[in-house]
C-alpha cells in the first residue's frame, strides 16, 4: 500500500468515528459526493447533496448517523462531517517536501541564526540578528528584514515579505504576497494641511496556528505591536493597519479591512468585504456578515449585518422597510393630493 492508501478502519480510528461496513475496503482519494469514482471517500454535509446518495459511485462516505441509514455503501459516522472532511482530507494532502539547508543564491546575515533544520529556498534576504526555528520553510523570493523571529515548522510562501521587528509563532503559514510589518497610515497635518508622516515605531507580533491568505497585508504598529492572537485565520487581500488587536481563533474573509487600533474579540467570524472602523472593540465570538459597515463598538456577541452594522434581525426589519418605501412615496402623494 502507498501512503495514499488507506482503509476504512485506519480512517475510523484516526477520526474517531462509528465504522459502519466492510473494514478492510481500501480508500485511495477523496472527492465530491457527486463525482466520486470507486476508491473515493466522500462527505455530506449540506441536505442539498442528500440527492447524490443512492447514485453517487464512492467506495465510502463521510456523514452523521440521521443520514446513515439511507446510504447504501460503507459509512463513516461523525456528529460534525464537514470537521471529519477536513481532517480526512490531510490524509490525502501532498505537502511538497524540502530539504534542510540553505540555497546558494540566498543572502543570508552574519548574525542571523538559522536552524540547521529549516530550509531557505532560492533569492531569498535574512536580516541582521533574525532568527528560524526549527522545520520552517521559507521558499523563493522571500524577504525577512532585521530582528526578525520565526517559530517552528512555520511555512512561508514565495515572495512574503516581514519587515523589521516582525514575531511570528509556531506553525504560521503565510501565503504569497503576504506584507507583515509595513508601515502604518499614519498622517498629521501641519498649518498648511499638508500631510507630515508619523514614524511607526512599532512591530507586529503573530501568534502560534495562525494562517494568513496571499496578499494580505498587516502593518505594524505606531508605538505598540500590533498583535494577531493564536488561530486566526486570514483569508486573501484582507488590510490590517496599526496597532489592530485580533483575537484568538477569530476567522476573516478575503477583502476585509481593519482600521487602526481596532479591538477585535475571540472566535469571532467576519465576512468578505466587511469594514471595522478604528478605535473600537468588537465583543468575543461576534459574527459580522459579508460587506457590513461596523461604525461603533459591539459589546455583545451575535449576528451583524449592513451599514452600519447592527443585529441582524433588526437589519432584516429594516431592509423590507426599505423595500417598501417607494409604495409608501406613493400611497404620500395620493393623501396629499387629496387634502389639497
Amino acid at each position: 500500500m502507498t501512503e495514499t492508501n488507506f482503509t476504512l478502519k485506519k480512517l475510523a480510528e484516526a477520526l474517531g468515528a462509528e465504522l459502519r461496513g466492510n473494514p478492510e475496503c481500501v480508500i485511495t482519494g477523496i472527492s465530491p459526493i457527486q463525482n466520486a469514482k470507486k476508491g473515493d471517500i466522500c462527505f455530506l454535509n449540506n441536505p442539498y447533496y442528500k440527492q447524490y446518495l443512492a447514485t453517487t459511485q464512492a467506495s465510502a462516505v463521510v456523514l452523521s448517523a440521521q443520514d446513515a441509514d439511507q446510504c447504501p455503501l460503507p459509512v463513516l459516522v461523525l456528529k460534525n462531517p464537514y470537521l471529519g472532511f477536513a481532517r480526512l482530507a490531510h490524509f490525502f494532502s501532498r505537502v511538497p517536501h524540502f530539504e534542510p539547508g540553505i540555497d546558494a543564491s540566498s543572502q543570508v546575515a552574519k548574525s542571523a541564526q538559522i536552524d540547521p533544520t529549516a530550509y531557505v529556498g532560492p533569492y531569498c534576504k535574512i536580516g541582521e540578528r533574525s532568527l528560524i526555528g526549527a522545520g520552517s520553510v521559507i521558499q523563493a523570493g522571500t524577504v525577512l528584514g532585521d530582528d526578525v523571529v520565526l517559530g517552528e515548522n512555520c511555512c512561508l510562501y514565495p515572495q512574503v515579505t516581514l519587515y523589521s521587528r516582525v514575531k511570528m509563532g509556531d506553525r504560521v503559514i503565510l501565503h504569497s504576497g503576504v506584507v507583515i510589518g509595513s508601515d502604518g497610515f499614519g498622517l498629521a497635518q501641519n498649518e498648511k494641511h499638508e500631510w507630515v508622516k508619523i514614524p511607526q515605531l512599532g512591530g507586529v507580533n503573530v501568534g502560534h496556528d495562525v494562517e494568513i491568505g496571499a496578499n494580505s497585508c498587516i502593518d505594524r504598529g505606531a508605538l505598540e505591536d500590533t498583535l494577531i492572537e493564536d488561530g486566526v485565520k486570514i483569508d486573501n487581500l484582507v488590510q490590517v493597519a496599526h496597532n489592530v488587536r485580533i483575537g484568538a481563533h477569530t476567522a476573516i474573509a478575503g477583502c476585509v479591512a481593519i482600521a487602526g487600533s481596532a479591538n477585535i474579540g475571540r472566535y469571532c467570524m467576519i465576512g468578505g468585504g466587511a469594514g471595522i472602523n478604528g478605535h473600537i472593540t468588537i465583543a468575543d465570538q461576534t459574527v459580522i456578515t459579508a460587506m457590513a459597515g461596523v461604525m461603533s463598538s459591539i459589546e455583545k456577541p451575535g449576528y451583524y449585518t449592513g451599514g452600519p452594522a447592527q443585529p441582524h434581525r433588526r437589519w432584516k426589519r429594516v431592509i423590507a422597510y426599505f423595500m417598501q418605501l417607494d409604495e409608501l412615496a406613493k400611497r404620500i402623494k395620493k393623501l396629499e393630493k387629496l387634502n389639497q
